[in-house]
């Protein structure tokens, strides 16, 4: 039976904290839908010092950014957006539109159609997400979208030229310097000078993710990509170093970024916990890391590799390594996870920075009902129909008895329409 060694916070605390994030993305975004643009400036000015001529920047300006990047950087991203289009080319391959026969003159299909127009956020704050540039813009513009804009903040009143570059490079079409709840809102909503998109998408913190929540429906959302989790999966074949580093390596992100432990040695468990102490004392970012780990760390002590299993699936977190003898178990039979990452040698950062698959996840849970974005997000499968009078008349008939059936005399009436018309005489 599993036990539990270590426990972050209670549910009930983190609902407290959800409930304070609704209420302030409510009156932001109604801020937005009123007042337009004047809203944004206010906002940008108030959260990130931030208030330009045009938060939207000419192909002058993003011409004289890019060209100030670091010859080094600029082939970094290259080769990082290489590997993501490289795998996004193959997923929409492998979406097919199709048409077939179901019947004698009956002629069905689908078609996927990529949205219109997509707004991509970018984080930025303390840590400019470059990455994201690759993961939403590109995969967007794989996807065929046809009109792309991307926001990013500031970073301490500056343009962060690596994430301009990366946007530009994925193919954005516009760019605006904009962050948080007033970026999202300015492209879901739309003001004097954005125009609405259909679609946004993009990680962020707490208030992101609630933004996205909120607009949902009014725009449609890749996911609910909160705060980054992490969870590993680990037997004695792992060292408590490694364990310690990719668990920390992800809680710098935020101090609500859960990180979870399951093992099947409670001797790992422990030496672990004093490894995450060890590191923390020298770790750069630790005055965040300290605080997810002793707030939203979690360690679950199993017996066997399946009540592991039983245990991930229940936690359904967004990323998850597997640190055991046989990595390819869970592969197989894990079902709730945005990411698996299997084996030593790889981890969340190859995903989040490089390798190629999608960094924007799953999170709270969302894992158990979706998969993280991919080229697929931005497209419609839409399905048509066409009959052959011979077809029409023969499915007419029993199309109207179901439609009686139901009470539905008008649906049942479009139905012998047709089999009046190209029935036999």
């Amino acid at each position: 039976m599993a036990k539990i060694l270590k426990q972050g916070k209670s549910i009930e605390e983190i609902a407290q904290n959800d409930a304070k994030v609704t209420e302030i993305v409510s009156s932001i975004l109604k801020r937005i839908e009123n007042e337009g643009d004047a809203a944004l400036r206010d906002l940008s000015e108030q959260f990130d010092k931030w208030s330009p001529e045009n938060f939207k920047l000419s192909k002058e300006q993003i011409e004289e950014i890019v060209s100030g990047v670091p010859e080094q950087t600029i082939s970094d991203i290259k080769f990082a957006q290489t590997q993501v289009r490289r795998f996004a080319d193959e997923q929409r391959k492998s979406m097919q539109d199709i048409e077939v026969e179901t019947l004698p003159g009956v002629i069905l299909g689908h078609k996927n159609i990529p949205v219109n127009s997509v707004g991509c956020y970018i984080p930025g704050g303390r840590y400019p997400m470059v990455a994201s540039a690759h993961m939403s813009v590109l995969t967007a513009k794989v996807a065929g979208v046809k009109r792309i804009i991307a926001c990013t903040p500031p970073i301490n009143g500056e343009i962060p030229a690596a994430t301009v570059a990366a946007m530009h490079l994925a193919g954005a079409d516009e760019i605006y310097i904009l962050g948080g709840v007033q970026a999202l809102g300015g492209m879901a909503i739309g003001t004097e000078t954005i125009e609405a998109v259909d679609m946004i998408v993009g990680p962020g913190n707490a208030f992101v993710a609630e933004a996205k929540r909120q607009l949902y429906g009014r725009v449609g959302i890749d996911l609910f990509a909160g705060p980054t989790e992490t969870l590993v999966v680990a037997d004695e074949t792992v060292d408590a170093e490694m364990i310690a580093t990719d668990i920390l390596g992800q809680g710098e992100h935020g101090p609500t970024s859960p990180g979870a432990l399951i093992t099947t040695s409670e001797k790992l468990a422990e030496e672990t916990v004093a490894e995450i102490e060890r590191q923390l004392e020298v770790l750069p970012t630790a005055d965040v890391a300290r605080v997810s780990w002793n707030d939203y760390g979690k360690i679950i002590l199993v017996e066997s590799r399946e009540e592991a299993l039983k245990e991930a699936d229940k936690l359904a977190y967004e990323h998850v390594e597997i640190l055991t003898e046989d990595p390819d178990y869970f592969l197989e039979n894990m079902t709730n996870y945005g990411c698996l990452f299997l084996g030593p040698e790889t981890n969340v950062a190859y995903g989040d920075k490089v390798i190629g698959t999608n960094h924007t996840l799953p999170t709270k849970g969302a894992a158990r009902y979706t998969g993280g974005l991919w080229v697929g997000k931005f497209l419609k499968t839409c399905t048509y129909q066409k009959v052959t009078p011979e077809a029409s008349a023969y499915v007419g008939e029993y199309a109207a008895r179901l439609c009686q059936l139901e009470n539905f005399a008008g649906h049942a009436e479009q139905a012998l329409l047709r089999v009046r018309r190209y029935g036999k005489k």
